[in-house]
């Protein structure tokens, strides 16, 4: 099976405007998927790194669920490291998008989050991204212990 059919069946859709697996599971499969700016309809797509892991989806939605935009958001304006990481990822997202000048998760202003999952899954495809890594250190584990959680696919 091909990375965009596994990243269907990971997502439950055809994923629009992707481009090709950015980071793999250990178990090999697709866990980040990178997005071209626009889909086929020409239709602006500002999530450059889109996470397609289900178990990652999981892990990390429990953190949004449970207030983890407000906090890690308070976080990133409180603490100078984490707010000069948030300025050089949404930095370097525009300069890798031109054409859709805007930060990470399609963020147009600055020092707020809008999705966890957009920050973690950018931490993944791009190490070194501070904000991101620690909020991914909270979702741990990112990973099932034994078996792909998309293993066996259809």
């Amino acid at each position: 099976m091909d990375d965009r059919a596994v990243v269907e069946a990971q997502i439950g859709r055809p994923p629009r405007a992707f481009a090709r697996v950015a980071v793999r599971c250990p178990f090999g499969r697709p866990a980040v998927a990178e997005q071209l700016p626009f889909d086929a309809d020409g239709k602006p797509f500002p999530t450059q790194f889109w996470m397609t892991c289900p178990h990652l989806v999981t892990q990390v939605s429990r953190l949004e669920a449970a207030g983890g935009v407000d906090r890690w958001t308070r976080a990133s304006q409180d603490d100078p490291e984490l707010a000069a990481s948030l300025a050089a990822a949404d930095t370097e997202q525009r300069a890798a998008r031109p054409e859709l000048p805007v930060g990470i998760a399609g963020s147009s202003r600055s020092g707020s989050l809008k999705c966890l999952h957009a920050h973690t899954a950018y931490a993944l495809a791009r190490p070194g991204y501070e904000l991101g890594e620690r909020i991914l250190a909270e979702a741990e584990p990112l990973w099932p212990p034994d078996r792909c959680c998309t293993d066996p696919l259809p």
